[in-house]
């Protein structure tokens, strides 16, 4: 029989959702939604006087300079990147939190597919001309920066104790912000089309922190209580 809720420490692993998540996630969503939908019916959208700044921004800061980190992190947001959630899952799994492997899997894998390819093809957005890395067609939103945040808060929610989050939510912040500021670097996405994709992530995250909360509650009890194999 499940331990009751008191056995719970206040600040568990996983973490619990906050009140508002929900009604939070939605809007980010709706936000990324609308933007698209923008971006499909107007030719020049407000923001894209900023994305051309950048842009230009961009070019001057990086003549003469090889990109070097940002490639690798083109290379670590790519193909190779999926290795990190599905190593996750498979090490949750092993120690039997597969609540949490569940919750990963839905973040971090299949809401690429679910949340960020739709977009891509509603948007139809054309990348800045001259890429330095092969891409696709679709720059809105940026799947990488998607994945980069996914992935660091499904990590930070079921993996670090309340100690650790802190630090581990200031190493996620700079590791998206490198993720965004290489997209742009790249010549691969336009700056709107980075912060589109972190807003997607994390709406998305919150709206499956939510709706994961009863699993994830679940599986807390059961590690509270040395019970989880249970």
């Amino acid at each position: 029989m499940p331990p009751s809720p008191s056995r719970v420490p206040p600040h568990h692993l996983p973490a619990a959702p906050p009140r508002h998540a929900l009604p939070w996630g939605i809007a980010l969503l709706l936000v990324s939604l609308l933007a698209a939908l923008l971006l499909r019916v107007v030719e020049r959208p407000f923001f894209q006087g900023l994305d051309d700044w950048w842009e230009a921004s961009v070019n001057s800061s990086s003549a003469g300079g090889d990109g070097g980190f940002a490639l690798v992190l083109d290379r670590l947001g790519g193909p190779i990147g999926t290795v990190l959630p599905l190593a996750l899952i498979g090490v949750l799994c092993v120690y039997g939190r597969w609540r949490s492997a569940l919750f990963v899997l839905a973040s971090s894998v299949a809401a690429t597919v679910v949340v960020v390819l739709p977009l891509k093809e509603l948007a139809d957005r054309p990348r800045p001309p001259h890429p330095w890395v092969l891409v696709n067609e679709g720059a809105y939103p940026s799947g990488q920066v998607f994945s980069a945040v996914t992935l660091v808060v499904a990590a930070g929610l079921v993996v670090f104790p309340p100690r650790a989050r802190r630090w581990w939510r200031a190493v996620g912040a700079v590791y998206v912000l490198a993720m965004m500021g290489s997209r742009t670097w790249l010549h691969a996405q336009w700056l709107s089309d980075t912060v589109a994709g972190a807003l997607l992530g994390a709406g998305t995250c919150l709206v499956l922190w939510r709706l994961f909360a009863p699993l994830l509650r679940t599986e807390a009890e059961r590690m509270a209580s040395d019970s989880l194999w249970l």
